[in-house]
C-alpha cells in the first residue's frame, strides 16, 4: 500500500501557523497529502513568547531534529526574508543579487548546510526551504479589494491597490522599518490583527490568484506538490 506525505511547515510566529492549518494544510489535503501540520520554531509556546526570526543555530537544530525524528517526513520553512538574521546561510550577500535570486540564493545555502550535516544518505528532496518576500503581509496584496474587505474596511481597498501597483509583483513590496507589507497596512488601520487578518485575508483571496501574483510562492507550492504521493 502506498503511503501518503506527510509534511511538516516551520514557522516563525502565530500568523504563519494559523495559515498553514486553516489555507495551506486543506490545499495540500486535496492534493494527497495524509498529514500537513505548522511548528512553530524553538517550541515558542515554552519560552512564553511567539514570532521572531531566531539565530540559524537555533533553527538550524530544530530542522535537523525533525528530519532525523521522522526519516519519512518532508519538512519546509515559512520565514520572511524582512527581518531575518544575517548569519543564516546566504542572508549577508543576497541584498547585493538581483531580485529574483535573494530568496533563491538563501534557501539553496541552507539546504546545502542542512544536506551537509546529514550526510551522503539524507535525501534532499525530504527539505524544502522556504523564504517569503518580503514577509507574509506581501502575499496579501495579491488582491487589494479582498485585503480590505477581510478586515471590514474596504474604504482602504485603493490605497492598497496604489500600493500594489508601484510593484511588478506583492512579492517586491520591500522590506525597509517603515515600508514592509505590514508597515503598511498598519499605517493605515491600527486595528489591523495580523494573526486573524492575515488568515481571513488569505482565505478570500485564495491559492489561485495569489498563486498567479506571486511567482516565488508559486513555486513553493509547486516543490510541495511533487512531492505529494
Amino acid at each position: 500500500m502506498t503511503k501518503l506525505s506527510r509534511l511538516i511547515v516551520l514557522v516563525e510566529g502565530q500568523t504563519e501557523e494559523n495559515f498553514v492549518n486553516n489555507v495551506l494544510a486543506p490545499y495540500l489535503y486535496a492534493r494527497g497529502y495524509a498529514s500537513v501540520s505548522a511548528s512553530l520554531l524553538g517550541n515558542a509556546r515554552q519560552r512564553g513568547r511567539r514570532g521572531g526570526i531566531r539565530s540559524w543555530e537555533s533553527t538550524r537544530k530544530d530542522i535537523l531534529n525533525h528530519l532525523k525524528q521522522d526519516r519519512e517526513i518532508f519538512v519546509t520553512t515559512l520565514v520572511d526574508y524582512y527581518g531575518l538574521r544575517q548569519n543564516w546561510p546566504g542572508r549577508a550577500k543576497a541584498p547585493r543579487l538581483a531580485f529574483p535570486d535573494r530568496a533563491a540564493s538563501i534557501e539553496q545555502n541552507i539546504l546545502n548546510d542542512i544536506s551537509r550535516e546529514l550526510g551522503g544518505s539524507f535525501d534532499p528532496r525530504r527539505f524544502v526551504p522556504y523564504i517569503v518576500m518580503h514577509e507574509f503581509e506581501g502575499l496579501l496584496f495579491s488582491d487589494a479589494e479582498r485585503l480590505a474587505r477581510s478586515m471590514a474596511r474596504p474604504d482602504l481597498s485603493s490605497e492598497f491597490q496604489a500600493i500594489r501597483d508601484d510593484f511588478t509583483t506583492p512579492e517586491q513590496i520591500n522590506d525597509s522599518p517603515r515600508c514592509a507589507p505590514s508597515k503598511r497596512i498598519l499605517t493605515r488601520n491600527k486595528g489591523y490583527q495580523k494573526p486573524l487578518h492575515g488568515v481571513l485575508a488569505a482565505q478570500a483571496i485564495g491559492f489561485d490568484t495569489i498563486r498567479n501574483e506571486c511567482p516565488l510562492f508559486s513555486n513553493w507550492i509547486a516543490e510541495l506538490e511533487q512531492r505529494a504521493v
